[in-house]
C-alpha cells in the first residue's frame, strides 16, 4: 500500500505543482467545509458521486493542514467510505484505513526536501520546526 501512497502523492504533487492538501482537493473538485465540529477535527463525506471535506473552524491552521491532508487522503484512497478524523488520537489508531490516511498525510506534508533540511535533527526538532505532529513524523520515517 505504500507505493500506492506514493505514487498518488507524486501524481497530484506534479500535477497541481504543490503538496498543499488544499489545492489538491480544489484540484480535484472535492468540496471543503470549514464549520465549527466541536470535538471533531475532520471527516470526508461521500454523497451521490460527490466528495466533500469538513474541517473544524475551530483548529490552529498548522493542525487544519494535518487534518485536511489526511481526509484528503480517504478522499484519494477510500473514496466511497464515509470518514470521521475525531481527534489528535486519530493519529494512534490502528484501523486499517486511517492507517493509511495517516501515512498519506505523512508522506504528502513531510517532503523529502524537509527532511533534508532536518537531516541531523531529533523528531522532536523537526515537529517543532515544521508544527507537525510528532505521531506524524514518527509515520514518515518508519
Amino acid at each position: 500500500m505504500n507505493s500506492k501512497i506514493l505514487r498518488f502523492i507524486q501524481y497530484y504533487t506534479r500535477l497541481c505543482g504543490t503538496n498543499d492538501p488544499f489545492v489538491i482537493a480544489n484540484y480535484l473538485n472535492i468540496e471543503v467545509f470549514r464549520c465549527p465540529l466541536g470535538r471533531i477535527s475532520g471527516y470526508y463525506k461521500y454523497l451521490k458521486r460527490h466528495k466533500c471535506i469538513y474541517i473544524n473552524s475551530d483548529l490552529e491552521d498548522s493542525f487544519s493542514k494535518v487534518v485536511m491532508a489526511h481526509e484528503l487522503g480517504h478522499a484519494v484512497l477510500h473514496p466511497k467510505e464515509n470518514c470521521a478524523f475525531m481527534s489528535r488520537h486519530t493519529l494512534l489508531l490502528t484501523s486499517k484505513i486511517e492507517r493509511q490516511a495517516n501515512l498519506f498525510a505523512a508522506h504528502l506534508l513531510i517532503t523529502d526536501d524537509i527532511l533534508q533540511e532536518y537531516q541531523g535533527y531529533t523528531r522532536e526538532q523537526l515537529s517543532s520546526g515544521t508544527g507537525l505532529p510528532i505521531e506524524l513524523i514518527n509515520l514518515r520515517l518508519q
